[in-house]
């Protein structure tokens, strides 16, 4: 998935307040935006990201729904396709899990200030600093 990243340019420091996206870097946001925008997707995604070991088997989704699980696996792979999740195949089930520097992508993209959000490739909130970058958010 291209983005700003290849261009050089950290895509973690609030970009839309630092500068103008790239088209190819705004195509790629939209499309990860445009599949969190179905109630069912995003329901999906917070479902696999929220258990335990971070991973869902479709068996485990399903249950969740009133879809048929074709339904489901059509959900799945738009957010597969999205960049969003990520999947491996144990036997004949498929295990699911959220990718997290795409999480970090959109959080940082949406974010007021650059280098506040925790687990972009910038943050620059760790132990020995958070209070410093807390100070100039709050003077």
């Amino acid at each position: 998935m291209p983005n700003q990243l290849s261009s050089g340019v950290q895509p973690c420091c609030s970009p839309l307040t630092r500068e103008p996206l790239t088209s190819d870097w705004a195509g790629d946001l939209a499309r990860m935006f445009k599949a969190l925008g179905d109630p069912v997707r995003l329901r999906i995604l917070s479902l696999i990201a929220s258990r335990e070991g971070g991973e869902s088997c479709v068996c485990d989704i399903s249950p969740a729904f009133e879809l048929s699980q074709p339904t489901i696996s059509h959900h799945l792979k738009v957010l597969r396709e999205a960049g969003l999740l990520d999947c491996e195949r144990r036997g004949t089930w498929v295990h699911y899990r959220v990718i997290p520097s795409a999480l970090a992508q959109l959080s940082a993209v949406l974010s007021p200030e650059p280098g506040v959000v925790e687990g972009s490739a910038c943050a620059t909130v760790d132990a020995t600093n958070h209070l410093a970058v807390l100070q100039r958010r709050n003077p």
